[in-house]
């Protein structure tokens, strides 16, 4: 077990998340590693996709719809 992991969590988190590794059939590091990997996953496939440019087309109308 890693120093700056007992930083992080208190005596309790530490107690359940031991645990939950056990059951995992891993080690406490591997089990953090992989809960925060898990974790990262899953804030890139929520973020926002960047807005895209619109395309030629649709630029084109836009300023034909414009009043002169």
């Amino acid at each position: 077990m890693t120093t700056d992991t007992s930083k992080t969590l208190s005596k309790g988190q530490l107690a359940y998340e031991t645990e939950r590794a056990r059951k995992a059939g891993k080690s406490l590091d591997e089990w953090l590693k992989h809960k925060a990997r898990t974790a990262a996953e899953e804030a890139q496939k929520t973020a926002p996709k960047p807005v895209k440019k619109p395309g030629l087309f649709t630029r084109l109308l836009d300023k034909a719809h414009k009043p002169l």
